[in-house]
């Protein structure tokens, strides 16, 4: 498979803020990547530079072999970007949105192609509702059917499920799924870890850098420790006890629960737990999550 896109060097400041430190990506064609990090981590800088909503301060990138600086107008007909936040218009139907987006991109028979993406994101009953009376999930579907209408090779989606309901979430993936199958090339930002389980490639990034990128299983293997699930009561007392105990121990606190990554032999950290008096309700060893490898990467990061 070719390469679609290519980042190097990609350097972008808003004052004295760096936004983006010599970022680089390489996407292949036909792949589902997704860039994932916390909020102000570059994630939206770069989609947008990519798009062209943002000019870069330094960098190189090549689209489907042209490079921004000089071939933009090529670019941007081959390309779909769904934006952070909803940015249609809300006076407007779905019919009506989606049609002007066809007449922006030059798409002058585009009915059929309507009903094609109506049909498929499920959006033909409510076709004559206005964007403003439609639900999150919805918003989402009309804004990506919108973003598909002059059929691009590449769609950028910046935080598209974000402060979405799980069930759109969900179906929102399922679209994406037959998308990827169609040949489309999908790069997609998120602030969810779990979410980009689902990608075929993903870039961990912080703090505008790009800290790994590869197919989540491999990324998975820089986790060399091994990591337990512990369920237990006090569950905060746990915690912090373990936290003073052993101070290279990587713990995360879910609910009742706590992920645990180390070295240190299992039945130590039990013994440990139970010897002040604590309940330990069940244990067992689980595989590594990107979770536990962004927090490992941090935490090496920052000793």
């Amino acid at each position: 498979m070719q390469e679609v896109l290519s980042v190097k060097n990609l350097c972008k400041s808003f004052n004295q803020v760096i936004a983006l430190d010599d970022f680089e990506l390489r996407v292949k064609e036909g792949e589902l990547f997704g860039i994932v990090g916390p909020d102000g981590a570059g994630k939206t800088t770069a989609i947008k530079i990519f798009c062209g909503v943002e000019k870069k301060d330094a960098g190189d990138i090549n689209i489907l072999g042209y490079n921004i600086d000089f071939n933009r107008e090529l670019i941007n007909r081959e390309i779909g970007y769904l934006s952070q936040k909803f940015s249609l218009y809300g006076d407007l139907t779905i019919d009506e949105n989606i049609e002007f987006f066809a007449k922006i991109h030059g798409v002058k028979n585009y009915k059929e192609r309507r009903e094609e993406l109506l049909h498929f994101t499920r959006l033909t009953p409510f076709r004559k509702r206005l964007a403003d009376k439609l639900s999150g999930g919805m918003r989402q579907k009309l804004a990506l059917a919108s973003t598909l209408i002059h059929s691009p090779k590449i769609i950028f989606l910046d935080e598209p499920t974000n402060g979405v309901d799980p069930v759109s979430r969900r179906d929102f993936w399922g679209i994406l799924s037959v998308l990827l199958k169609q040949g489309i090339t999908i790069i997609i930002s998120t602030p969810y870890l779990d979410e980009t389980e689902r990608c075929t490639k993903v870039a961990l990034v912080n703090k505008g850098k790009v800290l790994i990128q590869d197919t989540p299983a491999k990324i998975k293997d820089v986790i060399k420790e091994n990591v337990y699930e512990i369920v237990c009561s006090p569950v905060r007392e746990i915690y912090k006890h373990l936290k003073k105990r052993f101070d290279q121990m990587e713990i995360q606190m879910f609910g009742d629960r706590l992920n645990v990554l180390t070295s240190i032999p299992f039945n130590k950290v039990i013994d440990e737990i139970t010897s002040q008096g604590y309940k330990v309700i069940d244990s067992r060893k689980v595989l590594p999550s990107l979770e536990n490898v962004f927090i490992h990467m941090m935490t090496e990061a920052y000793e």
